[in-house]
């Protein structure tokens, strides 16, 4: 009987702070966001800043998507220490092998 209290409680503030404007309207924000992305992958003139751009869309774009669409910030705090663990490590592994292909070394 707990169980169903809890469930209640934790489903009423998401439903209270999100509308379907809110949802359409963060919807417009990440299709900007991937126009955005695809049009640095296609600025050569921005050369190595651009990758850093990109990096910093994708964690924009993925704070987003788990904050609005998924509803971390409602669930246990382990679901987003785990989300975000796997953020860093996606990062982490990119840089690396940039860093492998010399994509950091001086021309």
């Amino acid at each position: 009987m707990t169980d169903v209290a809890s469930s209640e409680h934790h489903e009423a503030p998401v439903a209270e702070a999100h509308n379907d404007l809110v949802y359409v309207k963060v919807a417009a924000v990440l299709a900007a966001l991937t126009a955005l992305e695809v049009a640095t992958s296609y600025s050569v003139w921005l050369g190595k800043a651009g990758i850093w751009l990109l990096l910093i869309m994708m964690v924009i774009k993925f704070f987003t998507v788990v904050l609005y669409f998924m509803h971390i910030k409602y669930d246990a705090k382990v679901f987003g220490r785990l989300f975000y663990t796997g953020l860093g490590l996606a990062v982490g592994v990119y840089v690396a092998a940039l860093a492998t292909f010399h994509f950091f070394a001086a021309q």
